[in-house]
């Protein structure tokens, strides 16, 4: 099997947690100037992420349900706690590790696949990835324009910015990850150790390497429809620091 969908998928996914997390910290910064204060800026920061904070929760709640767990009252009031901002939370009944682990999951999933439909029936992502694919710049490019001059581009550009932006799991939804991956990787040594593991290996290339391609293709749409807002988040964030003569250390 070859490495490659690997690669691909380890350097996109790397370079689009860089970006998120530059954008969370950038957007508080521009909100903090814009205000002088904590916590209206943390309000103000939560404020056009909302959509995404929404769906974050709600995904949580809804597998939780589809588990068998019960649920409270969802929170989207963003709240300081240290030096990080909750932007939204979801009472959960403690339960076992691998329900809790894939309740803490299910937002990232939820996401990923809001994006990719997004991708596929609004920006044509499967024909682009076709055209690419054939070298067909000429083409390529026309598509793109087409694309880039619909009337509700940005409207949806918007909703791709927010649902990647709150899809990733938060440090409590990964509380329960640790026992289930050291579960998963002793099941796969010992499959290994008794010689099923490259029979096993050969017959889930070809699935297995369309998954990573997905989600490589995932990653490299979002980052692309990311950069926008990033340059925008920037120059807010200049012309702030130039009109308040001040800047916010990161």
């Amino acid at each position: 099997m070859s490495w490659t969908p690997f690669f691909w998928l380890a350097a996109t996914l790397a370079l689009l947690l860089l970006i998120e997390r530059w954008i969370h910290r950038h957007l508080q910064g521009v909100m903090l100037l814009l205000t002088g204060d904590l916590d209206v800026a943390a309000v103000l920061y939560a404020l056009p992420l909302l959509p995404g904070i929404i769906l974050h929760e709600l995904s949580h709640a809804l597998s939780a349900v589809l588990l068998g767990a019960r649920v409270g009252r969802i929170s989207i009031r963003p709240k300081r706690a240290g030096q990080r901002i909750q932007l939204g939370f979801v009472p959960v009944e403690k339960t076992d590790v691998v329900r809790a682990s894939l309740i803490g999951l299910a937002p990232l999933l939820t996401g990923s696949t809001v994006i990719l439909l997004i991708g596929y029936w609004v920006f044509g992502l499967d024909a682009m990835r076709a055209t690419l694919t054939t070298g067909d710049w000429t083409t390529l490019t026309t598509m793109m324009q087409k694309t880039l001059g619909a009337s509700n581009f940005w409207l949806w550009a918007y909703a791709v910015f927010v649902v990647s932006n709150t899809m990733l799991p938060s440090r409590a939804d990964r509380q329960a990850w640790t026992p289930v991956i050291l579960f998963l990787l002793l099941i796969g040594v010992l499959v290994w150790v008794a010689g099923l593991g490259p029979a096993l290996l050969k017959e889930a290339a070809a699935p297995l390497a369309a998954a990573l391609r997905w989600l490589t293709l995932m990653c490299a749409f979002t980052i692309a429809v990311d950069a926008p807002f990033v340059l925008l988040i920037a120059l807010l964030e200049k012309l702030l620091e130039r009109a308040k003569g001040m800047r916010v250390g990161y």
